[in-house]
């Protein structure tokens, strides 16, 4: 659909530069946005003018440019910012595969660059990565993390202990490799394996060689209910210690029984922060949340040395009942399973969008055997409807936390993902800001713009400045929307009407033209040879 509609876009712009000539006096721009509404991604408040872009830089912003422009684009009722910046994306395996690279249904949201290596899972050798992805290109730009539980598996494994003295020397070597090629930072993800089984002097350790190369500490932290704040505690007592910044993933609390507690979290990091220590959060607009059927409702120790090991632990005498014990425990969490969605179940497709109690209701079974089949099936991703919206809200308005999606690159199937991998940016603006007045305009945008470019430490993207790179996008303020729903997650989100990365339109007019003009953005250490 979209690649036969390219033609298009793209003639559109050749045609242009090719009638243009050569007879003018000045150098012409590429690109002329004229009489729009302009967020610089800074500021709440707007200003009126035009943008001029010539390859990959802005060049000129001014009221009114009397400049010579090989493709002038009237943006008048339009809003121009920066491109969004997607601080927390899992695209890392299908931004590389010739069907996902465009990681189109991000590009539609006018997202222009994403994160990869969240939640401490993705490429270790950051080199290689970054070779293909410079090689054929994306559909947005990728800076990637470290992601410490895949290094730990690359050298240990998933077994649950202390690395030995050797273990721990080999992933600080790695750290230090993939540090100097380019990694922004290391992620981790506290509730997964082998992630999980780290203790936090292991982290620290780990931390300190990316403190040193200037990179940041990401974490899904150990928990995100009834250990909210012992949780937050670590990832503060992680950032003092290794003397770097901390950012808190998709930043919440999980489960009703604990629905408030992201409040008091949230005064922790305040305090933090009032004392000198530089630490952030990310949200994603939606109360619920995603990931496998065995996170959310198995312990971690009971998954170490993976689904073989797991169901011999389901037949054991004495840990098979306590296992079950833990997870009617959380089903019970979760309403008897009603709030449990499943997303992607491969022996059974047809479950894909039904809670786990709606299956065992028609199937006139409890929804523990539900689970238990899913367990032995291989598990499956979920959604899970765990949180407050007036959480959501109050979250959503602190100044230090931005817009992340949590999402990957995905193409339409039978499946029901979360629908923030087609509408978080889009949702944040319309319907928080326009429509709920939850958060101004400005202070929307710049939550996907500056705030998320000044976390990661990006200088040249996230502002729409002279001399910025051209990630920018044009949308309609009255037709921006996302259009993807719980039950219907596969619909890309509407009103996108330019999306230019490194000057290269993406969308034009409306129409994805499947460039893949996204790069690879490399970390520059700040360690001394």
């Amino acid at each position: 659909m979209f690649l036969n509609r390219t033609a298009f876009a793209l003639m559109t712009f050749l045609t242009a530069l090719a009638s243009f000539g050569t007879a003018q006096d000045e150098k012409p721009v590429d690109i002329l946005l004229r009489g729009a509404t302009l967020y610089d991604g800074i500021g709440e408040e707007p200003t009126q003018g035009d943008v001029a872009i010539r390859g990959d830089r802005i060049v000129a912003i001014g009221k009114s440019l009397d400049i010579p422009a090989v493709w002038k684009i009237d943006c008048s009722k339009h809003v121009i910012c920066p491109g969004f910046i997607d601080l927390h994306n899992h695209a890392d395996r299908r931004i590389v595969k010739a069907e996902t690279r465009a990681n189109m249904n991000f590009v539609t949201q006018g997202c222009t660059t994403v994160v990869t290596g969240n939640c401490g899972s993705g490429p270790v050798d950051v080199a290689a990565y970054y070779k293909i992805l410079d090689e054929h290109g994306a559909g947005t730009n990728v800076a990637h993390l470290l992601p410490q539980g895949s290094l730990r598996d690359d050298v240990m494994g998933t077994a649950l202990r202390k690395p030995t003295d050797k273990e721990l020397a080999e992933m600080a070597k790695l750290a230090e490799k993939a540090m100097r090629d380019g990694a922004w930072g290391m992620s981790t993800g506290l509730i997964y394996v082998p992630s999980s089984y780290a203790e936090t002097d292991e982290l620290i350790s780990l931390a300190k060689i990316v403190s040193r190369h200037g990179g940041i500490y990401a974490s899904h932290i150990r928990g995100e209910g009834s250990t909210l704040l012992t949780s937050v505690a670590e990832a503060l007592q992680i950032g003092r210690d290794a003397n770097l910044p901390v950012h808190v993933s998709h930043f919440k609390s999980s489960g009703r029984s604990h629905w408030g507690l992201v409040r008091r979290a949230a005064e922790e990091i305040q305090k933090a922060r009032d004392a000198g220590q530089v630490v952030t959060a990310d949200q994603y607009p939606y109360i619920a949340s995603s990931t496998s059927l065995d996170a959310t409702l198995l312990p971690a120790w009971a998954r170490a040395g993976g689904r073989e090991e797991l169901l011999k632990r389901f037949e054991d005498a004495e840990i098979g009942p306590r296992l079950r014990d833990h997870v009617a425990q959380r089903l019970d969490e979760g309403n008897g399973g009603e709030s449990i969605r499943i997303a992607r179940y491969s022996p059974n497709p047809e479950w894909a969008g039904q809670s786990l109690r709606a299956i065992a209701e028609t199937e006139k079974r409890d929804a523990i055997e539900v689970a238990y089949e899913i367990f032995r099936g291989g598990g499956a991703q979920i959604v899970n409807f765990s949180m407050s919206e007036d959480d959501v809200r109050h979250i959503m308005a602190i100044d230090w936390v931005a817009t992340a999606s949590d999402g990957g690159a995905y193409l339409p199937g039978a499946d029901r993902p979360h629908p923030r991998n087609y509408g978080t940016f889009p949702r944040k603006i319309r319907y928080y800001s326009l429509d709920e007045k939850v958060i101004p305009h400005g202070k929307a945008i710049r939550s996907a713009t500056s705030l998320p470019a000044d976390i990661l430490g990006l200088k040249d993207r996230g502002r729409l400045q002279v001399g910025q790179f051209a990630d920018v996008v044009v949308f309609d303020p009255k037709k921006i929307r996302d259009e993807a729903t719980f039950s219907n997650p596969h619909q890309y989100s509407t009103g996108i009407r330019f999306v230019f990365v490194n000057g290269t339109p993406a969308i034009a007019e409306g129409i994805p033209t499947g460039t893949l003009s996204g790069r690879p953005l490399q970390h520059q250490s700040t360690a001394e040879e």
